[in-house]
């Protein structure tokens, strides 16, 4: 047997290395995406007070922390007996607005910073080419706009959290701080930044050049690295609309069919189950009642676009019409449609949020509830890259006894190993000669699942890029290092 190494995966958040076994014929006989790195805070942050963790847990990552302290949050207030509906309004809207900014932020960063290079020069362009400095170069106003819509976004979660990394907002039961007129007005009309308006625009400008996109590449668009698969996401409780802050659990099979019916957070544990491998510390989640082999879920924007029933914000409607129309209205199992889903959701964030800065409630004072005390908390929300699950246990001394985290790369974890998998055996199988745009292709089909690697393993470090070509003695017969 011969093993074809990349390690690490790059332009990703945190590290991976992805494993091909050849024949002596080069045919493809088994590939793996391994997430290398220790997982640790599930058992460090046991013995810390439980007011803690919304602050601590945000240091799983540096990309998306407002995700991990919002979702911690949820679970602190079911612990000091607050349900999410039970939040003033002003706590529920300021914390809305945060989570909004965050996914802008982190969808912005992906499309511009790690997506578009792919896509704007080809996999099989130069590495020298194709990276960000490429795309500022090839196309300054995108690669401007790109940096702008980011800076938004974190420009709203510095003036809500007081940091855009690593800030804290949430506390047990509400908000610290209300949004002041000039804070909002800083968003709405300054000279400083681009306005709101301006990032809703240029939302709906991406989209159209997706849509071109798509369009001139469709077909490689509509087979490359495409697969059945499960959906997840949380869904509005009220009417099945996309939601991202709190909901209850909706699941579909790659027909369409309902295979999670709506199900309240809280109730998370009665379906999942978490399967291990000895070749990867991410766990592989899945529904209980369809078993390890058929009930996997890809989550994020492409899974949310394709479980929710509409989007309450017009100008993303319209353009989830479109989106559907691809699929004659089925269930879109075409990975490469995850970016063009992640920019639907860029243009719904930035509808939410003018809604948001609109609404006097965000000036309100109106910030803490307090209800029983109680042993255990659930928060569920949706992250940039999907389904985020926290879960906490106290004792009666206020200190965590147990912590569970679901990630979102976590659920994505079978799912990226079926991308790699479609790559290696559709583009890598029977190669006399494996190209460095061949290997490219298994990272672009990591890539669109945008995962977070820190978040889903909690380790720090830098690694290289090696890989390796070994054949079927053992015996190193080409490396490559960057």
């Amino acid at each position: 047997m011969k093993k074809l190494v990349i390690d690490p995966v790059t332009r990703v958040e945190g590290h991976g290395k992805v494993t091909i076994h050849l024949d002596e014929n080069n045919k493809v006989k088994d590939s793996f995406f391994h997430i290398v790195e220790f997982r640790g805070f599930e058992r460090f942050i046991q013995g810390h007070p439980y007011w803690e963790a919304p602050v601590m847990v945000q240091r799983l990552c540096g990309i998306c922390p407002v995700s991990h302290h919002l979702a911690a949050a949820k679970a602190i207030d079911q612990i000091i007996g607050v349900d999410p509906d039970q939040l003033s309004l002003p706590a529920q809207k300021i914390r809305k607005l945060l989570h909004f900014g965050q996914v802008f932020q982190s969808h912005a960063l992906h499309f511009f910073y790690l997506a578009s290079p792919d896509l704007l020069f080809g996999v099989n362009a130069s590495p020298t080419v194709r990276n960000v400095v490429g795309v500022a170069i090839e196309n300054p106003e995108l690669a401007k706009k790109g940096i702008l819509m980011r800076k938004f976004g974190q420009e709203i979660i510095r003036t809500i959290a007081g940091k855009r990394i690593h800030g804290i907002s949430a506390s047990p039961g509400g908000v610290h701080k209300k949004i002041t007129v000039k804070d909002r007005d800083y968003f709405l009309d300054s000279k400083e930044i681009p306005s709101i308006d301006a990032m809703i625009n240029w939302s709906k400008e991406v989209i159209d050049f997706m849509k071109g996109y798509h369009e001139t590449h469709k077909n490689w668009l509509d087979t490359f690295a495409a697969y059945p698969s499960g959906h997840l996401g949380l869904v509005n409780k009220k009417n099945g609309f996309l939601e991202l802050y709190d909901g209850n659990l909706r699941a579909v099979d790659a027909d369409g069919n309902i295979t999670l019916n709506d199900v309240p957070s809280d109730d998370y544990l009665q379906y999942f189950k978490e399967g291990v491998e000895k070749w990867s510390y991410l766990k592989f989640p899945y529904l209980k009642h369809l078993g390890r082999e058929k009930g996997w879920n890809r989550v994020g924007p492409l899974a949310r676009i394709n479980i929710c029933d509409g989007i309450e914000t017009p100008l993303a409607e319209k353009e989830r019409f479109i989106f559907k129309l691809m699929t004659e209205n089925k269930i879109n199992n075409r990975t490469m449609y995850s970016h063009w889903a992640r920019l639907i959701e860029m243009l719904y964030c930035a509808e939410m949020m003018k809604k948001l800065l609109h609404d006097d409630d965000i000036l309100s004072n109106d910030l803490t509830r307090k209800g029983e005390r109680r042993s255990e908390g659930i928060g569920i929300i949706e992250a940039p890259r999907g389904t985020l699950i926290h879960h906490y246990e106290v004792d009666e001394k206020d200190r965590i006894t147990r912590c569970n985290l679901i990630v979102s790369t976590t659920h994505n974890n079978e799912p990226m190993n079926q991308a790699v998998k479609w790559v290696a055996n559709n583009v890598i199988s029977g190669v006399p000669e494996i190209s460095e745009g061949m290997l490219n292709q298994v990272e672009v089909a990591i890539r669109a699942y945008d995962p977070c690697l820190s978040c889903a393993t909690h380790a720090i470090g830098q690694m290289p890029l090696e890989i390796q070509l070994i054949d079927h003695q053992g015996k190193l017969i080409d490396e490559k290092r960057s």
